[in-house]
């Protein structure tokens, strides 16, 4: 489901019940309760120290009393143990938050994401990243400043009960810490976040490098590319520099403040004992409760960036996540028989369906196909070939018309469910790291080896998996040896016809394929048929429509010819012989 910016703006500020990520908030929320309460805990029992020491100097040493310290040492070590449990358990219990976060989420983000890519939308902006900057952050030391935050007021009333100047002086190094805090935000908010941006984008990048390191190192390309890559790299590392050289001068004015202010605090501390308004024990207390109160606030601004980062990436999540789970239950339908009708179908580029300056790919497409029909669609190079397998595998969606199987729109399918019954090869074809069998079997924990070895038989790769180095076993990616472009295509051929499915796409099946395997796709498609199989095919060589009985002709996206095989082929050849005849 894809929303447009203002849309997600709503969402985020109007609280939709139907984000799967403030669900996953929601679940944590007795967690952070029980995270504050801890905190109470651990910020009182900071007292601990000071309080120590005003008894010491004030009881202790006046009076002489060993007793009265054991005493008091006693009551400081049960509390100082108590205070360890409870900073312990309040850390335990964010670590895992993080983790139940990511166990409610994962998979959803996972999903979102392959379904962005599959819609066509760059994968800058990846919820599993930002799932993973948010896990850091509730474990991290700037979670713990925010939830000590709320305590600074009551270290500043311990302050003030102390004395009114003590307490007067540290209020107003709190106000002035804070306003470097936000004058922090200011400084480096838009820096971070066009660093942010600026390393997801070269983070895409040297991906597309890495996986065609062989076209550009055969092309010459690697020192351009490598020269390109640095740029993109020095102006991200520019841009967050600008942002770090700022927040480190925030953090050291920060930090040079707060320890004038303890200076400052023990002289004023000096001042009033003088005059005999306190006492000696009071001075070294009160600069301790002085400088807890400034902690957090300090503690905040030292994982400035941190918290810049797990902030953009809560944004992005809470907009990316609305309308995840929203959709109700698809009912389960009985397995499609395979009566595919268009009606009308446009579709334009990803992200341009507004844009009505810009043509779509597809123009009201309309044709029906049944059971045991094998169509053979063709036509020159961007005429929409690909596009159309993409909205009949269900892929893509159609910007406008609609595209039944068995009188439902695909849509009305559980995107798993419509799977098992849809066989899809691309026209660019990647196997995912695992072995021969996984690929095939389309990673399915319960597929046995007779249906696997069944999709390899009827792909008429069987003998060739054989003679690889472990057979179905052979490891693909992680190091192990490259299959051939051939190979690869008949693989995934296999897994297409993976569970039999009642609807199979190929897209330019035969593309790198040799005699040997355009043959064997022609069987595979005549038995296909017989089984009464719907079954297109793509496809810019002859021999990939051989077995077909049907043809669809596209130009410029939209549909020229459609019918029989002879029929439109007789049609298509007519305007070539009239040209021949006026030329001879």
């Amino acid at each position: 489901m894809q929303l447009s910016s203002k849309q997600k703006t709503a969402a985020v500020r109007g609280g939709s019940l139907d984000n799967s990520y403030r669900k996953a908030l929601r679940q944590l929320r007795g967690t952070l309760i029980a995270v504050g309460a801890l905190s109470a805990g651990v910020n009182v029992l900071m007292l601990t120290g000071p309080m120590f020491m005003l008894q010491v100097y004030d009881r202790v040493l006046s009076s002489g009393s060993v007793p009265t310290l054991i005493g008091l040492y006693l009551v400081v070590v049960l509390c100082f143990v108590f205070l360890g449990l409870y900073d312990f358990f309040r850390v335990r219990f964010l670590s895992r938050a993080g983790y139940k976060l990511d166990a409610l989420l994962g998979e959803d983000g996972f999903k979102l994401w392959i379904g962005a890519a599959g819609q066509g939308y760059p994968a800058n902006s990846r919820p599993l990243n930002d799932l993973s900057a948010i896990r850091g952050f509730l474990a991290s030391p700037g979670m713990l400043g925010f939830f000590d935050l709320p305590w600074v007021p009551f270290f500043l009333l311990v302050t003030f009960l102390i004395h009114p100047w003590l307490g007067a002086l540290t209020l107003a190094g709190a106000l002035v810490v804070t306003c470097l805090a936000l004058a922090g935000q200011a400084l480096t908010y838009r820096s971070y976040r066009e660093a942010m941006g600026m390393d997801g984008a070269e983070s895409f990048f040297v991906e597309q490098g890495h996986r065609n390191a062989e076209t550009l190192r055969a092309l010459g390309m690697e020192g351009p590319v490598a020269a390109h890559w640095r740029e993109m790299h020095d102006a991200g590392l520019s841009r967050g520099q600008q942002g770090g050289d700022r927040s480190e001068m925030i953090a050291a004015a920060s930090k040079a403040f707060r320890m004038l202010l303890q200076s400052s605090l023990l002289g004023l501390g000096g001042y009033l004992a003088l005059h005999q308004e306190i006492s000696a024990g009071m001075i070294v207390a009160a600069s301790i409760i002085a400088g807890r109160a400034l902690a957090p606030i300090d503690q905040v601004i030292g994982q400035w960036r941190s918290v810049v980062r797990a902030r953009e990436a809560h944004g992005r999540l809470m907009g990316a996540m609305e309308g995840c789970g929203a959709a109700p239950r698809a009912i389960d339908l009985p397995a499609p028989e395979g009566r595919l009708v268009l009606r009308g179908v446009c579709k334009f580029a990803p992200g341009q369906a507004a844009q009505a300056d810009r043509p779509p790919i597809l123009a009201q497409v309309s044709f029906a196909i049944g059971p045991g029909d094998a169509l053979g669609v063709i036509g020159p190079s961007a005429s929409g070939k690909s596009t159309l397998a993409r909205l009949i595998a269900g892929v893509w969606k159609p910007d406008a018309g609609e595209l039944r199987l068995d009188g439902a729109t695909l849509d009305q399918w559980a995107p798993d469910a419509l799977g098992r019954h849809v066989g899809y090869l691309p026209q660019h074809l990647e196997l995912l790291a695992g072995t021969v069998r996984d690929n095939i079997a389309r990673f399915d924990a319960q597929a046995t080896d007779e249906a696997v070895i069944a999709a390899a038989k009827l792909a008429g790769v069987h003998e060739m998996i054989l003679s690889l180095p472990a057979g179905y076993g052979t490891k693909i990616g992680f190091g192990a040896p490259p299959l051939s472009g051939g190979q690869i295509q008949r693989i995934g051929l296999a897994r297409a016809l993976y569970g039999k499915p009642q609807l199979i796409v190929l897209d330019e099946p035969n593309s790198n394929l040799d005699a040997a395997g355009d043959e064997a796709l022609a069987i595979a498609i005549g038995a296909l048929r017989e089984a009464g199989r719907t079954v297109i095919v793509m496809a810019h060589r002859p021999s990939a429509i051989g077995a077909a009985n049907k043809i669809l002709v596209l130009q410029s996206g939209t549909v020229a010819h459609f019918g029989d095989k002879e029929e439109v082929l007789a049609k298509a050849m007519r305007p070539a012989q009239a040209r021949s005849a006026s030329n001879g």
